[in-house]
């Protein structure tokens, strides 16, 4: 039985409330009732790209507890179909509000390729905080390859670029590729593992949660149909409100 550790979920709850107020933001934006450029505006994309590195921080980390723990592969892989099962759902509901951008490698994808990666790792140990980086640097010198091979644009196709290594963003609602992204997934289950040998006071709790703590543990263990359920709730939600205006 794979014991769930509070401080993660809480952790991953963080990210989800965090996450909500920004497509909120988001949606309010695409109603038109504020004017703001998500794609471009650094106060954005810099959320954005925070929100993201939690969500995958925390996915590390619970890797790390579940291998610790001894999650068997067929455990793994029943979590794991329900990841990729969403991100099907997520193409498909993108697809009928966004025809010209829907997403077809956001961060579910990006996640249920990050999973079975970090899973066939997570034995590395210290090598993880080493691998990490060189995932998070790579791509940064994607440009300058394709630019002085021009053979590699095929990387920037929608058939490659979901690796990441890219001289120009694809058009999409949400893009998570492999790269850099798998890189802070690996820190994530470098740090969970770490922890888990050193200090694993800090990821369990000595008391059950109690009141806000104890929604916080509920809404991460739920972090899946919450990320499904949230956006079409919430524009649903503005939607009425305009209608009632």
């Amino acid at each position: 039985m794979i014991q769930r550790l509070d401080r993660i979920d809480q952790l991953r709850a963080a990210a989800m409330l965090w996450m909500t107020a920004y497509h909120f933001c988001f949606d309010l934006n695409y109603f038109r009732l504020i004017r703001e450029d998500f794609y471009r505006d650094p106060f954005w994309t810099w959320q954005r790209t925070a929100i993201v590195s939690l969500f995958l921080f925390t996915a590390g980390l619970s890797q790390a507890a579940a291998v610790h723990q001894g999650q068997t592969w067929a455990r793994f892989w029943r979590r794991w179909l329900q990841v990729a099962g969403a991100a099907l759902l997520v193409t498909a509901g993108s697809l009928l509000m966004f025809p010209n951008s829907f997403i077809y490698f956001g961060v579910l994808h990006g996640i249920a390729l990050m999973l079975i990666v970090v899973r066939m790792t997570a034995g590395w140990g210290t090598w993880l905080w080493l691998l990490g980086a060189l995932a998070v640097g790579i791509p940064l010198a994607a440009p300058t390859l394709i630019q002085a091979v021009p053979a590699l644009e095929v990387l920037n196709t929608p058939w490659l670029n979901w690796l990441g290594l890219i001289s120009r963003k694809p058009v999409t609602e949400d893009y998570v590729p492999l790269l850099p992204w798998l890189g802070v997934m690996w820190w994530g289950v470098a740090a969970g593992g770490w922890m888990l040998r050193n200090q694993p006071g800090w990821l369990s709790r000595d008391a059950p949660a109690r009141g806000v703590s104890k929604a916080m543990v509920f809404l991460g263990r739920w972090s899946l149909s919450y990320y499904l359920l949230h956006q079409p709730l919430l524009m649903g939600l503005i939607w009425l409100g305009m209608q009632l205006d």
